[in-house]
């Protein structure tokens, strides 16, 4: 059976809540928030994240088999009148279990399409982890560009990892040129 991709509700944020708690221990240096951070935050601000109002600031799409999450991606839009052409792909998370079923590609072109549909926004921009190749390979397969390497991007024990910033332009008819 293959999973299904669709956009998480409030209904899903108990099984978001645990499957990014999973992600953020498990994967320290991939995320700039700690498993001690947001496992303290309220259950509301993750149904918050997952509001399916109309006009969101940030969305997150998962694949499901049946009830259980088997990777999730995010989206946040930019709301401030200079950025609002910008967005962010975030929490992006595939456990290793699932990977290999094509299921992180999916997840992203959710994202891109959504994005796409969006009128105001021109680009995607991500950070990955300087070294995760597959995860970097898959971004740039789907069309996004590197841009820059930030050192010192995320303290993880008594070190730090780099982030390489990509970036995903959104073909619009009426884009500046």
């Amino acid at each position: 059976m293959s999973p299904i991709i669709q956009r998480l509700t409030r209904h899903h944020a108990s099984a978001y809540r645990a499957l990014m708690l999973e992600a953020y221990r498990l994967h320290a240096d991939a995320f700039t928030s700690t498993v001690s951070e947001r496992e303290t935050l309220p259950m509301g601000w993750w149904e918050r994240r997952l509001d399916s109002g109309p006009d969101p600031d940030e969305v997150v799409f998962a694949a499901v088999e049946g009830e259980k999450l088997l990777g999730v991606a995010g989206l946040s839009v930019q709301r401030r009148s200079k950025a609002r052409h910008k967005s962010t792909l975030f929490g992006m998370y595939v456990p290793l279990a699932h990977r290999g079923r094509g299921i992180g590609e999916q997840l992203v072109r959710a994202v891109l399409a959504y994005a796409q549909a969006q009128p105001q926004l021109l680009l995607v921009q991500l950070t990955v982890t300087e070294g995760n190749s597959g995860a970097q390979g898959l971004y740039a397969r789907l069309g996004f560009k590197t841009f820059g390497v930030e050192p010192l991007a995320v303290a993880v024990g008594q070190g730090f990892v780099a982030k390489v910033h990509m970036w995903h332009a959104l073909s619009k008819a009426d884009a500046p040129r």
